[in-house]
């Protein structure tokens, strides 16, 4: 069932579609006390504005609207900064409402600021789960992409294929002669991390090696030295895929506090690939998302959109790739 269209809420308020446009752009030109009829309609018909497609109607907005949290966290902050140069290579500026959590009522906000800005489409980098309730209560008719998004999620979507990375970091290991594969995971509200953990536990499963716990932990190096102190006090361990690069930093320092040598006892694997990574003692070998490639398929699905409407939910995955370097080696004999 469709929603009130303008000429619903000029019937109910007595007046043309005319007059309700130029109270929605607050124009002068209108008597206060049709000003508050058209205002009383429109609360009562409950009608919202296609903001978005009047912007393109009007040739006045050359912007996209970015919804992303306020985090320095290395794949969050790329893919922001992927978007930026995206958009610039097609023509559009980019507006980035940060928010503090990824909640229904801060995104909501956000894209409520977003749409009075006239942007021509939005882009939502929706990496936890606590954002899909907001997804699912945005504004129709608004040309809209989740980026790093719940995979399972009905809805236009480009990502990263998480599992498939952590299966080429998990066959790395195993392929070196390691009989199983410990994992320093991350948060587990993140896709992301759930992702890894799933292709990592499968590559395993295939390989018919035993599963080991999961050792959770959040996205620090803080974090990932924790796990790595337990690690290191177990001489069972020989190889580690820790859920990005920076718990890998930390498992590194762990091990060789307690004289674990890496990668003549410990073999270590990370995710992300930050430029850090080839600088850490072993240089690390890790997985690295083509943060480019996500960017430049969201911004192509969301000018589709704006050019055809929404539609029927797309959705693109991204393969990663592994970075070979020196911190895998066969396990001891």
């Amino acid at each position: 069932m469709r929603g009130p269209a303008m000429t619903d809420v000029a019937r109910l308020a007595g007046v043309s579609h005319q007059t309700v446009s130029r109270v929605l752009n607050d124009h002068p030109n209108v008597r206060e006390q049709t000003r508050v009829r058209v205002r009383a309609a429109i609360a009562e018909l409950g009608y919202r504005p296609n903001r978005a497609a009047r912007a393109l109607v009007t040739g006045r907005s050359q912007l996209i609207g970015v919804v992303a949290q306020n985090s320095t966290l290395y794949g969050p902050a790329s893919l922001l900064a992927a978007l930026e140069q995206a958009a610039a290579s097609a023509g559009f500026a980019v507006s980035v409402g940060s928010v503090s959590t990824l909640d229904r009522r801060s995104i909501s906000a956000a894209v409520e600021r977003h749409l009075d800005h006239r942007v021509a489409g939005i882009v939502v980098i929706a990496p936890v789960a606590s954002a899909d309730e907001a997804l699912d209560h945005l504004p129709h008719g608004v040309p809209l992409v989740t980026v790093d998004g719940d995979p399972a999620r009905e809805a236009a979507l480009v990502t990263v294929d998480q599992a498939a990375g952590a299966g080429l970091a998990t066959r790395h290991l195993l392929d070196a002669g390691h009989r199983t594969v410990w994992h320093v995971s991350g948060p587990a509200d993140w896709f992301d991390s759930a992702g890894r953990v799933e292709g990592w536990r499968a590559a395993l499963r295939a390989a018919g090696a035993e599963v080991p716990p999961v050792l959770s932990a959040d996205w620090s190096a803080a974090s990932g030295y924790r796990c790595g102190q337990m690690l290191a006090r177990m001489p069972e361990v020989t190889a580690v895929f820790a859920a990005n690069d920076h718990l890998a930093l930390g498992v590194l320092r762990a091990l060789s506090e307690r004289g674990r040598r890496v990668p003549e006892e410990i073999s270590v694997v990370g995710f992300d690939d930050v430029p850090e990574a080839a600088y850490f003692i072993p240089p690390l070998t890790t997985v690295r998302p083509d943060f480019d490639a996500v960017a430049r398929a969201g911004l192509a699905m969301l000018l589709r959109q704006i050019e055809a409407g929404p539609g029927v939910a797309e959705r693109h995955t991204i393969a990663p790739t592994l970075v070979h370097r020196a911190s895998v080696a066969p396990p001891p004999p």
